[in-house]
C-alpha cells in the first residue's frame, strides 16, 4: 500500500517536472526568434495605422420619442356596452397590435424600410434614398457588365412599383436586408419606460438623418392610422346614417306642409285627401327625429372614444447636424494591429517547431 503511494507521488513530480521542461523549452525557442514576433508585430502595426487613415468615419443619426397608447375604452366603458348592444363598435377591448415591444419590429419590417427608401433625399434634387445608396457603396461598379442591374433606375414614389418587377425586388430586398442587420438599431434604453431610441449609422451624413428621419415619420404615421382606425371608420359610418336619417326627417316634414298648401280649401267631406298624408308624413317625421337623436349620442361617444384612443406619440431629440462622428482611432489601429500580427507569428512559429519536432 505505501509502495504504491510512493509511486504514484513520484509519477507526479515527473508529469510536473516533464510540463515544466517543456513550457522552458517553448519559451527559449519562441525567445529565440522574439525578433521576427517584433517585425510581425510592428507590420501588423504599420497596417493598423494605414488602415486607420483609410476607414471611413461613422455618423449615426438619433431619435428618441416617448409612446403612450391612447385609453381603450377608459372612461366610456358603460356606454360602450350599450353602443355594443345597438351593434356599435367604441372600441373596447380586444388586443393591440402594438403591445410590447411589437412596435420596434414595425422598424424593421421591410414595408417600413422600403417607404423610407424611396423618399427624396432633399427637395431639389428629388433623388431617392436608395440611389444614394447605391452611389455611397458604389453597387453600380459591384454590378459590372451585368447591363440589366446597371441601366435599373429608382424614382421618388415608385414604393409599390418595386414590387411589380422581380429584379427590382430582388435588389431592393437585399438593400433592405442589408440595412435592417448593418445600418438600423431600435432599441427601448430602459424596459421600464416608455421611450423608443432609433440609431442610423452610415458613413455618409445626408443618409444617416434622412433615412433616420423618413423612417420614424413613416412607422409613426403607420401607427397612429392603425391605432385609430376603427374608432374613425365608426365616426364616419355614424356621421353618413345621421346625415342619411336627418334628410329623411327633413324631407317628411316638408311633404306634411306640402300636403297642407295643396288643399288650402279642401271639401270637409274629403279629409281623407289632407290628414291622411299629413299624419303619414308627421309620423315619418317623428321617428326619424328619434333614430336621428339615438344617432347622435352614439356619434358624440365614438368621437369621444376616438379622442381617448388617440396615442401620445411626442418626439424628444431628433437627429441634428452635424452628427455623430466614429472615428477608427489611428492608436486603435497601431495596438490592435501589432497584437493581432504578433499573435499569428507566435502561433505560426510554434505550429512550425511542433512539425519540425514531430518529423525528427
Amino acid at each position: 500500500m505505501t509502495n504504491d503511494l510512493d509511486r504514484r507521488i513520484q509519477d507526479d513530480e515527473i508529469s510536473l517536472k516533464e510540463l515544466i521542461l517543456k513550457i522552458k523549452e517553448w519559451w527559449q525557442y519562441l525567445w529565440s526568434k522574439k525578433w521576427i514576433i517584433i517585425a510581425a508585430g510592428i507590420i501588423g502595426g504599420l497596417l493598423g495605422l494605414g488602415y486607420s487613415f483609410i476607414k471611413k468615419p461613422i455618423y449615426t443619426a438619433t431619435t428618441t420619442f416617448v409612446l403612450e397608447s391612447g385609453d381603450k375604452g377608459g372612461g366610456l366603458g358603460g356606454y360602450v356596452g350599450v353602443a355594443s348592444m345597438m351593434g356599435i363598435d367604441l372600441g373596447g377591448g380586444g388586443g393591440d397590435m402594438f403591445q410590447g415591444d411589437n412596435i420596434l419590429d414595425f422598424y424593421k419590417s421591410r414595408k417600413m424600410i422600403e417607404k423610407a427608401l424611396f423618399s427624396p433625399v432633399d427637395s431639389v434634387t428629388k433623388q431617392p434614398l436608395i440611389e444614394k445608396y447605391i452611389e455611397i457603396n458604389e453597387l453600380r461598379k459591384a454590378w459590372g457588365e451585368n447591363d440589366q442591374l446597371k441601366n435599373l433606375q429608382f424614382k421618388v414614389g415608385d414604393f409599390e412599383l418595386a414590387k411589380r418587377d422581380r429584379l427590382r425586388d430582388s435588389v431592393v430586398g437585399n438593400i433592405v436586408e442589408n440595412i435592417s442587420k448593418s445600418y438600423l438599431s431600435v432599441i427601448k434604453p430602459e424596459k421600464k419606460l416608455s421611450k423608443i431610441q432609433i440609431d442610423v449609422k452610415s458613413t455618409n451624413e445626408v443618409f444617416a438623418k434622412r433615412f433616420n428621419e423618413e423612417l420614424v415619420k413613416n412607422v409613426n404615421d403607420f401607427y397612429v392610422q392603425t391605432k385609430t382606425r376603427k374608432s374613425l371608420d365608426n365616426v364616419q359610418i355614424l356621421l353618413h346614417q345621421t346625415d342619411s336619417v336627418r334628410k329623411v326627417m327633413n324631407g317628411a316634414i316638408y311633404n306634411a306642409a306640402i300636403v297642407s298648401d295643396a288643399t288650402p280649401n279642401i271639401n270637409p267631406t274629403r279629409q281623407v285627401q289632407r290628414v291622411a298624408p299629413i299624419q303619414k308624413a308627421q309620423a315619418s317625421a317623428e321617428t326619424n327625429k328619434a333614430i336621428l337623436s339615438s344617432l347622435i349620442q352614439n356619434l358624440e361617444m365614438s368621437k369621444m372614444a376616438l379622442m381617448k384612443e388617440m396615442p401620445l406619440l411626442e418626439i424628444v431629440d431628433g437627429p441634428i447636424y452635424p452628427l455623430h462622428k466614429e472615428r477608427f482611432g489611428k492608436l486603435k489601429g497601431i495596438v490592435l494591429g501589432g497584437t493581432i500580427f504578433g499573435f499569428l507569428a507566435v502561433l505560426l512559429l510554434m505550429i512550425r517547431y511542433a512539425l519540425k519536432k514531430i518529423l525528427n
